[in-house]
């Protein structure tokens, strides 16, 4: 693998409940939603809310670190009460995690207690906050990491007998059935719902208002029947699609794989059989599926194409690495995934750069610094891009400004920072921080500082653990260095570094 290959990748919170439109309709008396038996059905809040529902309780609480298990599942119980979300949804918020600290939690746990295999991943964990429920085995360990119950988490119902109604048999906590009705009015001993002359006096009125009183009763019989059987066809559309049960998790486990095979095999014994499977996923996106199938198709596609982006760039392909670099951003785009738009221009910006094309690189590293999160090594990484293309563009202002502003963001990262296909992200940000400022500064013709971070940056790499040496990014060390001390007028020193 060439030089290049590595030049770029290697095995690669204040919350405002102001931008909750359902929570400002809530508190400006509009009353909620209804379905066609005229029960209530809670209206879904932004995540938003939650998060700030979750400030004000640990506030209140005096903002313990880390909070009880007994206060994160108060906090939980208000932000089901109160933004409809589902129980572990609701559970995971009140952790104060994403989904991916999530998954990355649960990891750690598998590990810390010598669990048995599990293949969870972020795209797992999405579908079980969806309402899918998860295999026993799951479910176990998911309630092991939450420190709570099934019924808790909205996977079984608690039937034992409630103090406050006789025995009457009870929802799981924060239970999603929006179909039943709530209230002493609505409910009898053997938990079937009957309805009060009030409701059913609503129920009337929306079939007027609807136009159905102007039919007459075997008529509106015959409508209703068929909407109902319309209800049904909707339904069945919305769940229709020719994936297999399988073909998400499959494509999910071979990204992951493509991933740790770039620094181990030949770019282009990768390029090819990663093509071949972009190939069938644009197949698939073009076939019959959910609409929450196609944005993680989407996302899928757009991280192979990602990949062949830095894969063409180490064969020497800059058209076919930029072409890609777009079409990773664009599926992206597409799919809402703004993380993996800031990993496309980042791959752009490394191929242009390379390419002397220095202010599209530039470019390219404004636009990923739109998409990627502050608090996320990607940040630094996409500044310190910046910070590299101003060098080559011979601007040492704009060079010393953006390795500023990459400073200051790695100043602020969370302890914990993510992963990227289950390896640490954190060294690449690392590495941009040293090697990049390094070689800025010989295109500057800033010899001394070249030599400084050129030195700090071989440093680094030769201390790595025997697993995570690089090879390629201490030959580019060594090489700026070399440039270094020729520029400062010490050939012998610089060949010999060059060897």
């Amino acid at each position: 693998m060439g030089l290049t290959s590595f030049c770029g990748r290697q095995g690669i919170l204040g919350s405002s409940m102001g931008g909750c439109i359902r929570h400002r309709l809530c508190q400006a008396g509009r009353q909620p939603l209804r379905t066609q038996a005229g029960t209530q059905r809670k209206a879904v809040h932004d995540i938003s809310c939650g998060k700030a529902l979750r400030e004000r309780l640990l506030g209140e609480a005096g903002s313990p670190d880390p909070p009880s298990p007994a206060l994160v599942a108060r906090i939980a119980d208000e932000i089901a009460r109160h933004c409809g979300h589902r129980l572990l949804k609701c559970r995971r918020i009140a952790q104060g995690w994403t989904v991916a600290q999530a998954v990355q939690a649960a990891h750690n746990l598998i590990d810390a207690e010598g669990l048995g295999p599990f293949g969870l991943s972020e795209r797992s964990w999405k579908d079980w906050e969806s309402g899918v429920l998860p295999s026993p085995d799951y479910q176990d360990l998911l309630c092991r990491l939450l420190a709570t119950n099934p019924v808790a988490l909205g996977f079984a119902r608690d039937y034992s007998p409630s103090a406050t109604d006789g025995g009457a048999p009870l929802l799981g906590e924060g239970s999603d059935d929006e179909t039943l009705p709530t209230g002493p009015a609505t409910r009898t001993r053997a938990g079937s719902a009957t309805f009060t002359e009030v409701e059913a006096t609503k129920r009337r009125d929306a079939v007027k208002l609807a136009g159905l009183a102007l039919a007459t009763p075997a008529a509106a019989a015959q409508i209703l029947d068929q909407a109902a059987a319309e209800a049904m066809e909707f339904t069945r559309q919305a769940e229709a699609s020719a994936l297999g049960s399988g073909t998400l998790d499959h494509l999910d486990l071979a990204v992951t794989e493509f991933n740790h095979a770039y620094s181990l095999k030949s770019p282009a014994a990768v390029f090819d059989a990663l093509l071949d499977y972009r190939r069938k996923t644009d197949a698939l996106l073009k076939g019959r599926h959910t609409h929450r199938q196609e944005r993680e198709l989407l996302a899928l596609a757009g991280w192979m194409s990602e990949l062949l982006a830095w894969l063409a760039h180490d064969l020497g392909d800059a058209r076919t690495g930029l072409a890609f670099a777009t079409d990773a951003f664009v599926h992206a785009q597409q799919a809402g995934h703004g993380q993996l738009c800031a990993w496309a221009m980042d791959a752009a910006a490394s191929i242009n750069l390379y390419e002397q094309r220095p202010d599209r690189a530039r470019q390219a590293a404004l636009k990923g610094l739109t998409e990627a999160p502050r608090d996320h090594p990607l940040a630094v990484r996409l500044h310190a891009q910046e910070a590299r293309a101003a060098a080559a563009d011979g601007d040492a202002e704009g060079f010393h400004t953006a390795y500023r502003a990459a400073q200051d963001v790695y100043q602020y990262l969370p302890p914990r920072t993510p992963t990227r296909f289950g390896m640490n992200v954190l060294p690449l940000a690392d590495y941009a921080l040293t090697s990049y400022p390094a070689t800025s500064c010989v295109w500057l013709g800033q010899a001394d500082a070249a030599r400084q971070h050129a030195e700090r940056a071989l440093a680094t790499y030769e201390s790595a653990p025997a697993a995570a040496r690089s090879p390629s990014r201490e030959a580019i060390a060594r090489i700026d260095l070399a440039l270094a001390h020729a520029q400062l007028g010490d050939p012998d020193d610089a060949v010999a570094l060059g060897h």
